[in-house]
């Protein structure tokens, strides 16, 4: 079965289930007169034949188990994933570390990722740093950007020519921003949003969902609904502390503000608690709740 496409120039992205949407993702390649690349290698990518194996370079815009489903199929290609992230590819407890879960969580999510990610560790795996550049060849090139917050390395991968913005996982999906992980950061992403308005691009290709965007006023306004989660994930538990009165974080966890009440995963408890409590030091910074021993009390 075909794979549906969209090629720009030099990039060329494979969608993956209904348009990437996790656990699946959306395949980018780009071809130089000297190197293939790809960015990432989500599930799609156990279905796509030479135009993925035959690269020469793997770079991870960061690491998490959904964009790494294809690496195995990659052996000797040469792999490369942002300094901040690159201990999670090169070993299971670098990946431990930073997913941050509990050790039965963890131990089930191993499990999880090598049985439905295909996970093997890359132990040879090179860091890269903010602003590295490769040059493909015949004037094709890609550079990094770091934008962190769904990770402590996420980056924005723009290849030129045609100022083309592989942003990952800032997917502008009606989920939301996700920041669950040991080393996501509430804080970060928001500078990130912020910041990544002015990336000089064209185009704009997400890991889910959106896929592929040509307009810059479409992108904007889809970005500007993606960051007003974050804002309305901190208003409802605020109002949830004004209705319920002062509350420990483990009941704000059973009550659910990232995932729909019902919905169950490994991993699902520990990221509504790392997210709830990044929440909780927002409010709290800004004047608005207070820790009384364990108990979150809003003062406004």
């Amino acid at each position: 079965m075909t794979i549906p496409s969209f090629t720009r120039g030099p990039v060329r992205v494979y969608f993956g289930e209904k348009s990437g949407k996790y656990p699946d993702g959306n395949q980018i390649v780009v071809r130089g007169a000297d190197a293939l690349v790809a960015f990432d290698t989500p599930l799609v990518a156990n279905r796509l034949g030479p135009e993925l194996t035959a690269a020469d370079l793997v770079v991870l815009g960061h690491v998490h188990e959904d964009h790494i489903a294809g690496l195995h199929r990659l052996p000797r290609a040469r792999v490369l994933a942002p300094q901040a992230d690159v201990e999670a590819l090169r070993s299971w407890a670098g990946f431990a570390r930073h997913y941050g879960y509990g050790a039965r969580v963890l131990q089930e999510m191993k499990a999880k990722i090598e049985r439905d990610f295909h996970y093997v560790a890359r132990p040879e795996a090179e860091g890269y740093a903010d602003g590295a550049l490769w040059e493909l060849g015949g004037g094709v090139s890609v550079r990094a950007l770091h934008m962190p917050g769904h990770t402590s390395g996420h980056s924005v991968l723009i290849v030129e020519p045609g100022a083309i913005a592989f942003i990952g996982d800032i997917d502008l999906s009606s989920f939301g921003p996700y920041y669950g992980d040991a080393t996501s950061s509430l804080e970060a992403f928001r500078r990130t949003l912020e910041r990544v308005k002015d990336v000089p691009a064209r185009v704009w290709i997400t890991s889910h969902h959106k896929g592929v965007i040509t307009e810059r006023a479409a992108f904007l306004a889809l970005l500007a609904a993606f960051a007003a989660k974050l804002e309305a994930r901190e208003q409802a538990i605020a109002e949830h502390l004004r209705r319920s009165g002062p509350c420990t974080l483990e009941a704000l966890v059973t009550h659910r503000f990232l995932y729909p009440r019902g919905y169950h995963d490994t991993y699902v408890e520990d990221a509504e608690r790392r997210t709830v409590a990044q929440h909780l030091d927002s409010l709290a910074a800004a004047g608005r709740v207070r820790d009384e021993g364990g108990q979150y009390r809003l003062l406004s």
